[in-house]
């Protein structure tokens, strides 16, 4: 197991700047997700390390190695992409056995690789599976197939390159357990780019959060989600309303509203409101100190949960909760911990 350490990484396609000086580092053995919207430079970090990308500035350490002018060939890194990458003429076993085969390995000890690698992956009767072509697997089986071929070749870091956003939900959240599980078992250190935060949050031991060719926060999945460094991304994490609001000592006008406040910014802020944390009691209703009123406009049933759309002033604050609120006048309810106040 070996670490990775990215510093002060830049790279630049014409007047965009896809990396700004990103340093982070990569812990030996962890899988460590890479999360940000689109366009954030997540992949092109992720190709970075792979070699794929030559970075303008910076440097990428294996175990404190710079690799930063290897080939890809010559770092010692498997990727699963996206698309899987499956060569469709070929069976299974050829497909995973690929990789093997360049190193000029015996064939007895490919096929008994090839024969571990299908079993770690969990992809059912191995004997019946190699002999199978890749059209007539379902999207699961092939995205076990790339996985098998990624950690056949024993690499010394996995990259993984949104490898299930192409499969439909339940799969998605199936595959992703066992991703984790299969992480764990072989010990490879792993980086795992997903736009999917729920994705990221479960499987991850370390998050790290982009925007803009930047590092914005990173850390434990729990630290990010529940303590996150800016507006940015207390508003990426769960189901947020971002409002603009005036702090001062020991107040805080938002909406139209004044809330006590005890910390020590003061001026322009934003606040951001997570969803799961607030909650409504109908006008009349005993409220805390921290109460908002409002008019619930809009309910939406989500199976686990309703949402309901609740006009504060000028903004709508979005509040989940188990038991349905009827439209009408009610108080948004928030915990202090849940008041979230970032600079402007």
């Amino acid at each position: 197991m070996i670490d990775v350490a990215v510093e002060g990484v830049r790279k630049r396609y014409g007047a965009v700047e896809a990396l700004r000086g990103v340093s982070v580092a990569f812990a030996a053995g962890r899988l460590t997700a890479i999360l940000g919207p689109s366009g954030c430079g997540k992949t092109t970090l992720l190709r970075a390390i792979a070699g794929f990308v030559h970075v303008d500035a910076g440097a990428i350490r294996f175990a404190g190695e710079d690799v930063t002018a290897r080939p890809p060939q010559a770092r010692g890194t498997a990727m699963v992409f996206q698309s899987y990458a499956l060569w469709p003429h070929m069976t299974v076993f050829d497909n995973v056995a690929y990789g093997l085969r360049l190193q000029r390995l015996p064939r007895a000890t490919i096929a008994e690789r090839v024969r571990t690698a299908l079993a770690l992956v969990d992809l059912g009767e191995v004997d019946a599976v190699t002999k199978r072509k890749p059209a007539a697997l379902s999207g699961g089986q092939q995205q076990r197939v790339a996985l098998a071929r990624a950690i056949v070749v024993e690499p010394r870091v996995l990259l993984l390159d949104e490898p299930l956003s192409n499969l439909d939900t339940k799969v998605r959240q199936r595959l992703r357990a066992e991703v984790r599980r299969l992480q764990r078992r072989v010990g490879i250190t792993t980086v795992y780019v997903t736009h999917d935060q729920e994705e990221a949050l479960a499987i991850a031991d370390q998050v790290v959060l982009m925007n803009a060719g930047a590092v914005v926060q990173a850390g434990t999945p729990e630290d990010v989600y529940r303590r996150p460094a800016d507006a940015f991304a207390a508003d990426f994490l769960g189901v947020t309303t971002r409002l603009p609001a005036r702090a001062e000592t020991g107040r805080l006008e938002i909406a139209g509203h004044v809330l006590p406040y005890r910390g020590a910014l003061s001026g322009a802020v934003e606040v951001v409101l997570r969803s799961s944390d607030l909650s409504l009691l109908a006008t009349g209703e005993a409220a805390t100190a921290l109460a908002l009123p409002g008019r619930v406009e809009e309910r939406l049933f989500l199976g686990t949960h309703y949402r309901h759309y609740v006009r504060v002033g000028d903004a709508i604050v979005m509040v989940d909760g188990a038991e349905p609120v009827p439209e009408g006048p009610v108080s948004v309810i928030i915990p202090p911990d849940a008041l979230r106040v970032f600079r402007a």
